[in-house]
């Protein structure tokens, strides 16, 4: 068994969002352990003890030897069951009516072809991106010819392999928020609406839209944006405002779509009406509203900022879960869990093995065992020679311990990222 961590995160924009509480451990006898548990410590009549490496079963063998020492129960914590997180937000347990196998496109390019690419455009959207706010503030238009252009080919390279741009988006720096914000958002609403197989004309709007969505922000004060306390309910309708002053830029811009419009409108709209600004409720607030919401609250939730420390994707995905169907429409974010991967392409993870390594490919059959390219041993506390495991292969042995922040291991995440992806 391998001993891992759970921390949890706060969040400023999830104003409607409630954090995961904590599933109470469970006392169990032996012959209810399974592979996939998680153990923190050895039951002995009713007194805890705990064992020197907690975490995972991953065999058998394991319990055979529990039960050969003569342990009767153990401490269990179901909220890390692997198998009950692979039920809870697995393709197979999907509402939608479309099956998984349906869905999978293989990519028309391999990952390592399409890096380079994907690379270049996300750079070249952010630079795009800081110009687009700079104008704003000077009171001119958005070129939204220019924006077309560069979203158009972001969703052409999504098309080619989603991979690519999607490792770009796990790359954060928390000084360039608004700007990566918007960014990562056009990305992941252009993999999402691809998943739901909208129109190639729906999605390349949806992708701009996305790309605009937060542009009122740029008239609200740093201090606020920035703020790591509590903020008062004069902050919070400043706040809140970016959303009136977003549609106020639009409302100016010559040529800008109807659905750029109404994702500018309904980012922060909730099913239950405890949304913002006009409290919309249920079938009132559009398919697109409900996506881009998802799309922004997750992405708000994983990133870096100066006032609050990253979400895990998988603890971005619980919370989605836990405010559906309240907050979020359940249904579309079962498919945007699913069009992602319970561990998304790019995300940091260490092995049960003491390998480091990154997320590079999603096995959709197995959620929990995707493709990992290697780099580093925490045991040897060295670099190893570059390798992609597929998890799901016995003769590896190894599975996913937890997701990790590379501060943890004080590794150049990004010279590994390059040595990984784009060299």
């Amino acid at each position: 068994m391998q001993q891992t961590s759970n921390k949890k995160n706060d969040n400023f924009e999830s104003v409607n969002l409630l954090e995961v509480s904590a599933t109470p451990l469970q006392d169990i006898a032996i012959e209810q352990l399974k592979t996939g548990m998680y153990v923190t410590s050895i039951s002995f009549q009713n007194k805890k003890v705990n064992v020197k490496s907690e975490g995972y079963v991953l065999t058998k063998k394991s319990i055979d030897k529990l039960i050969k020492n003569g342990i009767k129960r153990v401490i269990v914590d179901p909220s890390k069951d692997k198998n009950l997180l692979e039920k809870q937000i697995s393709p197979a347990n999907s509402t939608s009516q479309t099956s998984v196998a349906q869905k999978i496109v293989k990519p028309n390019v391999s990952l390592d072809q399409e890096m380079q690419s994907a690379n270049k455009l996300y750079k070249n959207a952010k630079k795009l991106q800081e110009k687009i706010l700079l104008s704003i503030q000077a009171g001119q238009p958005i070129d939204v010819g220019q924006a077309k252009e560069t979203t158009d080919a972001m969703v052409s390279s999504i098309f080619r392999n989603q991979d690519a741009l999607t490792c770009m988006s796990r790359l954060r720096d928390k000084g360039s928020y608004l700007i990566e914000h918007a960014l990562n958002c056009s990305i992941l609403m252009t993999i999402f609406a691809k998943h739901l197989a909208l129109k190639s004309s729906i999605i390349e709007e949806l992708a701009l839209g996305a790309f605009l969505h937060d542009i009122g922000k740029v008239f609200i004060p740093d201090d606020i944006l920035k703020n790591k306390g509590k903020l008062n309910e004069k902050e919070i309708k400043i706040i809140k405002s970016h959303v009136a002053l977003g549609l106020k830029i639009l409302e100016d811009t010559p040529k800008i779509s109807h659905i750029a419009v109404t994702m500018v409108t309904e980012h922060h709209e909730r099913i239950d009406g405890s949304g913002y600004p006009q409290s919309l409720k249920n079938e009132n607030i559009s398919k697109y509203g409900r996506m881009i919401a998802i799309v922004d609250s997750y992405d708000a939730m994983t990133a870096e900022r100066v006032f609050k420390t990253s979400m895990q994707p998988i603890n971005a995905f619980k919370i989605l879960m836990a405010e559906s169907p309240s907050s979020y429409d359940q249904s579309l974010v079962e498919q945007f869990i699913q069009c992602l991967g319970v561990y998304p392409v790019g995300t940091l993870v260490k092995l049960t093995s003491g390998k480091l390594g990154l997320i590079s490919k999603l096995n959709p059959n197995k959620p929990l065992q995707p493709f990992v390219r290697v780099f580093y041993n925490t045991r040897l506390n060295q670099s190893i020679a570059l390798e992609e495991i597929n998890l799901s292969k016995k003769k590896y042995n190894d599975q996913i311990e937890k997701c990790i922040k590379p501060e943890e291991f004080n590794i150049n995440l990004i010279g590994f990222f390059k040595a990984a992806f784009i060299e």
